[in-house]
Order: structure tokens, then sequence, then C-alpha cells
């Protein structure tokens, strides 16, 4: 089986809505700059322009730098409440994806890696789900970041929706893990948002945090499910 990762790894195999996308971009043809995403007339714009990315791992394969970055495929960029509707009707829901998927939505420009300039001073915000609730939480959270609820300028760098074997990870940057008012603003938009149990489990762990503990991995994303060190 190719290592490579197709488009419809992400997006449902029965589409046929002929749109044009920039899907199966790999992370090298993304160092080239990308033209503006055009908005039609009378489309509602986002405030930023964003990037869906999708990376999928082999169960029980060793996570590396060389295989995240051949794995990580760009599907799509919009700029409109229209574009974004356009390619989350054809999205695979989370609870339909295979283990060790990640759908990744981050700000245009911005590569959904630590090392990335806007990430590499930042962190993240982690949620563990229990099976079953990943699809609908991941949609709040997505529409909540799109509609600028967590009202933190342009901190927030993107969020993931990581599918494992036993849970589901939603997981939310941000560029300044000193900023210690932001991130608590993100974290109480996030439990509001995701509807948590004021018991719930948070974490947040800085990028910096995440290259000290990982050897194998640009992204924590691409661990085995179990405690954070």
């Amino acid at each position: 089986m190719s290592t490579m990762v197709n488009k419809y790894d992400a997006l449902k195999n029965n589409d046929d809505s002929g749109e044009e996308d920039n899907g199966s971009r790999d992370l090298k043809e993304m160092d080239k700059p990308l033209p503006p995403v055009e908005v039609k007339p009378g489309d509602h714009r986002l405030q930023f322009t964003y990037s869906i990315w999708f990376s999928r791992r082999a169960p029980g394969k060793q996570a590396t730098t060389q295989n995240y970055d051949q794995n990580l495929k760009l599907i799509g960029r919009f700029a409109s409440v229209e574009q974004f509707w356009g390619y989350y009707s054809r999205l695979v829901r989370p609870a339909d994806l295979n283990s060790h998927s990640d759908i990744h939505i981050f700000k245009d420009g911005i590569k959904p890696m630590w090392e990335d300039g806007a990430n590499k001073n930042g962190g993240k915000w982690i949620v563990r789900l229990r099976k079953g609730l990943a699809s609908r939480c991941w949609e709040n959270m997505i529409l909540a970041m799109l509609g600028e609820q967590f009202m933190v300028g342009d901190e927030i760098c993107g969020a993931v929706i990581s599918v494992r074997f036993q849970e589901d990870i939603i997981s939310v940057w941000n560029r300044t893990a000193q900023d210690t008012a932001t991130t608590t603003r993100i974290r109480d938009t996030l439990k509001r948002v995701l509807n948590l149990p004021p018991n719930t489990v948070m974490e947040y762990k800085t990028h910096n945090d995440s290259l000290k503990h990982t050897h194998h991995s640009t992204s924590s994303f691409l661990r085995k499910p179990g405690p954070l060190h």
C-alpha cells in the first residue's frame, strides 16, 4: 500500500461536486507561495483565510519527521463561509475516519508543525474525548474558531482533530504560550463551545515541551495514545 495520502482518504468517495480544490499538495510544495483565495461577490468573507490539511500514519508504524512530512497533505483553502461549507460537506466525519488520522484546519500560511514560525513560541490546549463525541465537538470547535468566538485577536493558529483507537483528541494551537490571559480565555471558550462538564481534564502543553519529549516526530498528534509526558 502506498504511503502517499490521497485526498479521498479525507474526502467522501462519492464527491461529484466538480469543485476545484488544492488537494494532495505535499509539504515541500507548500513552500511555494500560493495565490490569494478569491471570494465570490455576495459571499460572506471570513476574517482569515484557512487551509485544511490531512495526515494519516499506518497503525504500528513509528512516526518520524520524514514520514510525517510525506503524509501531510493540503486538502484545500477557503476564505468565505460558503467555501468552508463546500469543503466541510465533503470531508469524512471524524467518527468515520480510520485510526491514526488527523484533520488540521490552520490559518493560511501556517503549517501544522511545531517548528513553523507562528507556532514555535506557542502551545496547545488538549481535550481527550471518549469515542462517539468527536464529530459534534469538532464541528462546534471549528465554527467557534471561524466565527472568532475566542476573541484573542490573531493568537489562534489552528485546530486539530486526532482520531485514535481508544479515544479522539481535539487540540487548539495558539502563538504565545507565555500569555496566560490569552491561554485562559482560549480554555474557557473551549469549555463553553464544547459544553464540557466542569470536571473535564484539559491540558495545556507548550510546543517547546513537546519537542523536548519527542525525538522521532514533528507532531504530537502522531504519538501513540496514552498519557502525555
